[in-house]
């Protein structure tokens, strides 16, 4: 699990400020925790989390010397700016089940022969104790043939018991189907009469 550095944030400093010195603002909020604690991160220390981190991953938020177990709810990117101004994170308790999200990614799509692959589902809702929380669902779609449909019910997510489905498990996460690539015949004169 990675550890991300972060500082309580004054309110005095405005956002905008902030960022233009080169941080990214956020907000770490939880049963034991008051309200919220505002709080600031290097923009490098953040960028660095996001390569292997995203919403929905679990990370160790260390605040002036204390450390949570905490969780990325919300990622708010700039895509006008290239860049990401705002990060929320949940403080997670160990006996309590939390709301989170996990990202699907197919695995071996090039391997499939035969139609193409529709994905229709980028991420799973579901409530867990910390334990069991995951940010990424690896489906191997690689045995795929037209006609073949994987919904949510058939992926380990939704076999593990302590695991509390949000997304309905009837829900299609990716088909596959024929291609349709035919081009209409054109008419002849006698056809156009």
């Amino acid at each position: 699990m990675n550890t991300l550095k972060a500082e309580k944030r004054s309110m005095d400093v405005k956002a905008k400020k902030l960022r233009r010195e080169g941080y990214v603002t956020g907000n770490l909020f939880g049963r034991e925790i008051e309200g919220s604690l505002p709080i600031q991160m290097t923009k490098k220390a953040v960028d660095q989390l996001l390569k292997t981190d995203n919403k929905g991953s679990q990370v160790m938020l260390e605040v002036d010397g204390k450390t949570y177990d905490a969780l990325i709810k919300e990622v708010d990117y700039n895509a006008m700016a290239n860049r990401v101004d705002e990060i929320d994170f949940q403080a997670l308790v160990s006996t309590e089940k939390v709301h989170s999200v996990a990202e699907i990614v197919l695995l071996n799509h090039e391997k499939v022969e035969a139609g193409v692959l529709q994905e229709d589902l980028e991420e799973i809702s579901y409530k867990a104790l910390p334990a069991d929380l995951m940010d990424k669902v690896q489906v191997d779609v690689g045995e795929m043939k037209i006609g073949d449909v994987i919904k949510v019910k058939d992926l380990e997510i939704a076999k593990n018991p302590n695991i509390d489905l949000k997304t309905d498990p009837e829900a299609v996460v990716v088909s596959c189907t024929a291609v349709h690539n035919s081009v209409p015949e054109p008419e002849t004169a006698e056809e156009a009469e």
